[in-house]
């Protein structure tokens, strides 16, 4: 079921925006990639939250973000390759910069499990011939940096299953996306094609609480809502051709906020079922 338009705007002036993150409260973050500023919209409308500076331990570029219970922001730079978390007074600590020696391509979105554990995309070449993208984990305690999976042809949104035992990545060079199984020792394993949306690049993801998978289509012009199965539920026609991110926020979780770089803004929809609360509490 396709339906037309029906975002509505709530701000826009961005520079490419993507990873919004719900605070939990009654704000929403934002990056911009192709700029130097993290954005904040609070109901009463959008302000500069923080701006890249010369400061080591500050950020150039951020894309994928989320926000645990206590305020902290976990952002992927891909202009320092590292992975930042950001403190609600706007200090800012890099937490991993990079895996033996060599840092991080571009990292692009993350996700926590249930227990504390940090995994992010980090894509390099966009191409389906050369698939050198990798999802890392940082280790809960120790901050330790291994790879989760390697071999991905552009890894882009990541999610954690309802169930807590899977994940799913976007491979955007394949146009798909793939499911995991999270292994004891973190590792991401068994994969298997979830679904595959030709015509554009799975962006960012997130679940409802029904388990249905929300997916921003670059290129598509569509948010597309898949079932447990990866069959289509719904296509919501989305405000311009190039949605990068989705989130669910609000008091009741039951806003689908959206990310859209033709329009350089930031949407929002009401939606029936609420949003999956994200592994947050640490």
């Amino acid at each position: 079921m396709t339906q037309q338009h029906l975002f509505t705007k709530i701000a826009d002036g961005f520079k490419f925006p993507e990873g919004p993150a719900w605070d939990h409260k009654d704000s929403l973050y934002v990056s911009n990639c192709k700029g130097d500023w993290i954005t904040k919209i609070t109901p009463e409308g959008s302000t500069t939250f923080l701006r890249a500076a010369s400061d080591p331990f500050n950020f150039e570029k951020t894309n994928g973000m989320t926000i645990t219970n206590d305020g902290s922001i976990y952002a992927c730079d891909f202009g320092r390759g590292a992975i930042l978390k950001i403190q609600p007074d706007q200090q800012t600590c890099i937490i991993a910069s990079g895996y033996r020696g060599k840092r991080f391509n571009r990292p692009n979105d993350l996700a926590f499990d249930s227990g504390g554990n940090l995994y992010f995309t980090d894509p390099n070449q966009y191409d389906k011939r050369n698939r050198d993208g990798v999802v890392y984990r940082i280790a809960a305690r120790t901050l330790e940096v291994m790879p989760a999976a390697t071999g991905l042809a552009f890894p882009n949104g990541i999610a954690l299953a309802p169930d807590k035992k899977n994940m799913y990545v976007c491979e955007s060079a394949l146009n798909r996306i793939v499911k995991f199984e999270i292994a004891a020792d973190g590792a991401l394993v068994k994969p298997v094609v979830f679904a595959e949306l030709p015509g554009g690049d799975p962006d960012g993801i997130n679940f409802d609480a029904a388990g249905n998978l929300y997916v921003a289509h670059f290129g598509g012009a569509a948010v597309y809502v898949l079932a447990a199965d990866g069959s289509l539920k719904q296509k919501l026609t989305a405000p311009g051709k190039k949605p990068t991110n989705v989130e669910f926020g609000g008091s009741d979780l039951r806003t689908l906020y959206l990310t859209e770089v033709e329009t350089a803004a930031v949407y929002r929809l009401s939606v029936e079922i609420p949003g999956l609360p994200l592994a947050t509490d640490f």
